[in-house]
């Protein structure tokens, strides 16, 4: 899917957004100027002009429409990153030579933030600054009201969770996807790092999402976990993994769903799957999954503090596994992973059910490609299937497929916006 429609939401997110993105990384370099003196002296100075000397000079690339240059940086993903531009360079309905704005949308949007993190890991001491760690912590502390509705329903519901028959379980279920789910909404790359905080229950207004879920699979979803469950052996657990998108409110409500596969005995393990970079503003890396439990066990709050106690037992027991890997920030489709990456294909191979949330987990699963609506989701994927797989997703971009035939234009007659509105719209698909 190319850029050239003028416009495209392609091109509003490259002409518009991305811009934003990079004068407020410029901005937070500078706020931490003195920061930087006082830890590291002149040497910490001297490192944040020259990182923003690289940022300012991209910004003035990506506004001017300026080739897309080859990484010089020697970090580990660069030859692979190399190599793609090659790829797209060699598309026989390419235009040649890749600019920002003659290019997918989804490489320059990646491309963008490999080359914010090419900024500062070429430049000690402020190599390991996390440009957007700010933000993140933000979301967070101004999701607080919603945190603590979740928490306090969850831990209510796990004094009781051993005398719920399985309808209730399953409603139990649906619930906290659907909280899962909602919980993309809270996504600061697509407000531009503006304030997306969750900030009241989202437990409340459920039922009345409920019609806005364009594709819903939980029942199958449901019917997965506990066949897997039944024919689990001594030898094999049934292990869950979540591609985790973004931090703050959407990752507490990841951690919640997750504590509730274990706690019901629908999963004996879950793998959390994380950026190995600042990604894409408010991705969740391993310092956000681990600060975040350490503010929830830490908080004033009973419940709030009781989740972040078991959950930080949960990672000493080994039940709960952080990973990430470089490819999670890499350019390319989940369907050239077996070839790319394939020991973390092999490593998905081993779950039960993977759960992929967000829509750029959801592009990346379709190819993002201008399907039409009622392609199905499995033929989307493009033979990608290490395991059987949901994406929850609150839509961001004009991908989407899965749906009935004339279920899209009925939407699109209704609201010429929907693919963008990710405030009402959203899609659960299951791939088996």
């Amino acid at each position: 899917m190319f850029n050239k429609c003028i416009k495209s939401f392609a091109y509003f997110t490259i002409k518009d957004r991305l811009p934003q993105i990079l004068t407020r990384v410029i901005d937070t370099l500078h706020r931490h100027k003195n920061e930087f003196f006082e830890e590291h002296g002149e040497k910490g100075v001297e490192a944040e002009k020259r990182a923003i000397s690289f940022l300012s000079k991209l910004r003035n690339e990506l506004q001017t429409d300026k080739p897309v240059t080859p990484l010089e940086d020697e970090l580990p993903d660069s030859a692979l990153w190399n190599q793609y531009l090659d790829y797209q360079r060699n598309l026989p309905n390419g235009n040649g030579e890749p600019s920002w704005f003659q290019s997918p949308w989804l490489y320059v949007e990646c491309y963008m933030y490999r080359r914010i993190h090419a900024a500062l890991a070429q430049n000690p001491p402020i190599d390991n600054f996390d440009v957007f760690k700010e933000g993140k912590a933000q979301n967070f502390f101004e999701s607080q009201e919603a945190i603590i509705a979740l928490c306090t329903y969850f831990q209510e519901l796990l004094k009781n969770i051993k005398d719920l028959d399985e309808k209730q379980l399953q409603e139990e279920l649906f619930k906290l996807l659907q909280v899962s789910l909602w919980g993309n909404k809270c996504d600061l790359s697509f407000s531009a790092g503006e304030d997306s905080s969750q900030k009241s229950s989202p437990l409340q207004s459920l039922e009345n999402m409920i019609p806005y879920i364009l594709v819903n699979d939980m029942e199958k979803v449901w019917s997965l976990l506990v066949n897997a469950k039944k024919n689990r052996t001594e030898r094999s657990n049934v292990r869950v993994d979540i591609i985790l998108d973004n931090a703050g409110f959407e990752l507490v409500s990841d951690l919640v769903l997750a504590d509730f596969l274990l706690s019901s005995k629908l999963a004996d393990e879950v793998y959390f799957h994380g950026k190995s970079i600042p990604w894409y503003v408010s991705d969740t890396t391993k310092h956000d999954f681990n600060w975040t439990i350490k503010q929830l066990g830490s908080a004033n709050h009973m419940w709030m503090s009781r989740c972040g106690i078991n959950w930080e037992g949960n990672l000493k027991k080994g039940v709960w596994v952080f990973r990430d890997h470089m490819f999670w920030t890499l350019p390319h489709d989940f369907s050239s992973m077996s070839e790319v990456a394939p020991d973390l294909y092999a490593e998905l191979q081993k779950s039960n059910l993977l759960l992929f949330k967000g829509d750029l987990n959801y592009r990346k699963l379709t190819g993002d490609r201008k399907w039409e609506c009622s392609v199905p989701f499995h033929q989307a994927l493009n033979k990608f299937h290490p395991a059987p797989l949901c994406s929850l997703r609150t839509l961001k971009s004009d991908t989407q497929v899965g749906l009935k035939p004339g279920q899209g234009e009925e939407i699109q007659a209704s609201d010429p916006e929907w693919m963008y509105s990710y405030k009402v719209n959203s899609s659960s698909s299951l791939g088996t």
